[in-house]
């Protein structure tokens, strides 16, 4: 048999690595600590895989000449210190299939908006009718679809666990939205150690790529200082000023490199300026004008992001479920046009609210917290003299912004905290919160 290839971990990312390793002639081995979902193992038996769940078998795993790690496994899991502690190396299941693939990538990474980012690029590229799969964070993993497809372009979605396990993936444009506190608890709660995995989106690029960034985010900034850039720098700002390639100006959105493109503001499908930037990419890879001005006018946008779910006695209900963080729930509060009831609560990760302090108290006629234990939330806003619910269940929650909120109001799921304390994800949050407020 040819090299042995384990894989930690069998969701998608995992057993799509699998298939791809299978392909190429490797000596393949998948172990799962939890259950295997029935799909994956149907998949895994379909291409004669080896694999266990319920634990890793050690003399199974550490006999690897290479390891691939799912980015939902923590670096000081057991198994994967005894995999270092054994010198074997650990790459992510998109550093492997980019071994395998000569298309070119559009990755984008940040703490904020990449999911409607990756995606926008993706309808635009395929409105433009480019060879193009989507993968990462979203959509089937890269790994699978270098096994069974043959994309010209891939647009990823890369989050910083990816990119801790990535050394030789090269990015042809790579996006960097923004850098906000996120997942400390996998950082040591250092910061610098969370944005220096966001920063290897530009490892390994060359004078041939581009890099995307906003400008105007003061830590990106800081730290450009630190790096000898290769490829083309195209930054864009909320204002017109020295260098920057993409701005807004008198209620237009512009860029001038490398075709000059503008838009009204008025004709965007999706409100909050943080959403601007994602045509940049496309215009960098040569896609025509007309079709980015009709595929910005056109998304509809990513589920459990901003998604208005339905309008009851006048009061718009939306689904933001996404925001897991606080900085995502500072860009919803920041688009809200309305007297604005906030959900939020869950497990905390290490959050501050004073980003949202301000924004809380000019938008918010009303709080309704939903958590296991929503103290914190309580030491934090019960000095604003907001009205506030405190819940426990989706049910109750719901019933609380319907007796709070009035005509004209709307009433915003976007909860700044994961959602393990009460809902299996957050995709599980969102679908309960739907359902409820479409039988009201």
């Amino acid at each position: 048999m040819g090299e042995r290839m384990v894989i930690l971990g069998a969701a998608e990312s995992g057993v799509g690595a699998a298939v791809l390793a299978q392909k190429k002639g490797f000596d393949v081995f998948v172990s799962d600590m939890g259950k295997i979902k029935p799909h994956y193992v149907d998949m895994l038996d379909r291409y004669g895989i080896a694999w266990e769940d319920g634990g890793h078998t050690e003399e199974l795993v550490l006999n690897a000449d290479e390891v691939i790690k799912s980015p939902g496994i923590p670096e000081d899991a057991p198994m994967v210190l005894k995999v270092k502690a054994a010198g074997i190396p650990i790459i992510s299941e998109i550093e492997f299939a980019g071994r395998y693939t000569h298309a070119k990538m559009i990755c984008i990474t940040g703490s904020n908006g990449k999911t409607t980012t990756t995606s926008l690029i993706y309808h635009i590229f395929k409105k433009a009718g480019y060879n193009v799969g989507l993968a990462g964070n979203i959509g089937q993993s890269l790994a699978l679809q270098v096994a069974e497809k043959d994309y010209d372009y891939y647009v990823i979605e890369l989050s910083s666990f990816q990119l801790d396990n990535m050394y030789r993936f090269r990015a042809n444009i790579a996006v960097l939205l923004n850098i906000t506190p996120d997942h400390l608890d996998r950082y040591d709660h250092c910061m610098q150690n969370y944005v220096d995995a966001k920063m290897r989106i530009l490892q390994n690029q060359e004078e041939t790529d581009a890099f995307v960034y906003w400008n105007d985010d003061p830590i990106i900034r800081k730290e450009l200082e630190k790096y000898q850039i290769k490829a083309k720098k195209c930054p864009f700002s909320i204002l017109k000023k020295e260098g920057m390639i993409g701005y807004l100006a008198d209620g237009q959105y512009v860029i001038e490199y490398p075709t000059p493109f503008n838009m009204e503001q008025e004709s965007l499908a999706l409100t909050g300026k943080h959403n601007m930037y994602n045509s940049l990419a496309a215009v960098i890879a040569g896609v025509k004008n007309e079709v980015i001005r009709q595929s910005l006018g056109d998304f509809e946008g990513v589920e459990h992001r901003l998604e208005k779910a339905v309008r009851v006695r006048g009061v718009d209900y939306i689904n933001d479920s996404k925001a897991t963080n606080v900085d995502a729930c500072w860009y919803a509060l920041e688009s809200m046009k309305t007297p604005t009831v906030l959900i939020l609560g869950g497990k905390d990760k290490g959050n501050d609210y004073e980003a949202i302090a301000e924004l809380v108290r000019k938008k918010c006629v009303g709080l309704v917290f939903l958590g296991a234990d929503n103290r914190k939330l309580h030491d934090f806003f019960d000095s604003f003299g907001i009205p506030i619910a405190d819940t426990h269940s989706m049910k109750d929650c719901v019933e609380a912004c319907y007796r709070m909120a009035r005509p004209g109001d709307t009433v915003l799921l976007s909860p700044c905290c994961a959602s393990f304390d009460l809902f299996k994800n957050m995709e599980d949050r969102g679908e309960q919160f739907k359902s409820l407020v479409r039988a009201l």
